[in-house]
């Protein structure tokens, strides 16, 4: 197998693996009083400080939808947007600044990525329930799960070694 079929094969299976996980973690939610409290956002981030930006767009915009599609089809479009552009987003932050400060930068990535989460899924559920009001009501849970998602993504990645651990395994560097 030449080098190139072996980094594309470790790529799409790293992506598939992720995105399961993705639709698992956004099958269900830890119910939290008033409401619930989903555990994707830890998946997504860890996934776009790792992956390239289009496999983590796969990751979490296709993975949210599919997860979405399954259990939950009403913001299913919300969350493709959404979860794919805050990918995105941590992705290109993570791999192409502060090259010398990559926990900096993927810091700076989630941080990012959390608040286009917030934004993206408060101005979709105007859209799609047509109140400002419920929106609002759900945004301290959307600000508990962007954090709640980048903390444990950063601590997954960094402190528990899954960067150097797929960096080791998959021979693929920034």
């Amino acid at each position: 197998m030449t080098k190139t079929k072996r980094l594309a094969t470790i790529r799409i299976s790293s992506a598939a693996v992720f995105m399961a996980l993705n639709i698992i973690m956004s099958s269900f939610g830890v119910p939290v009083p008033g409401g619930h409290l989903y555990l994707c956002d830890v998946v997504i981030c860890l996934a776009a400080i790792i992956l390239d930006p289009l496999d983590a767009f796969f990751v979490g915009g296709i993975g949210s939808f599919l997860g979405d599609l399954l259990f939950y089809p009403l913001p299913m479009f919300v969350s493709l947007v959404t979860h794919g552009l805050q990918a995105v987003v941590i992705s290109l932050i993570s791999h192409y600044t502060l090259k010398n400060h990559p926990k900096i930068a993927s810091g700076i990535g989630v941080t990012v990525g959390g608040v286009i989460m917030v934004v993206g899924y408060t101005l979709g559920k105007i859209y799609v329930y047509s109140t400002f009001e419920y929106a609002m009501i759900k945004l301290p849970y959307e600000i508990a799960q962007a954090t709640v998602g980048a903390v444990l993504g950063m601590i997954l990645c960094w402190n528990f070694g899954l960067h150097s651990l797929f960096s080791k395994v998959t021979g693929i560097t920034d």
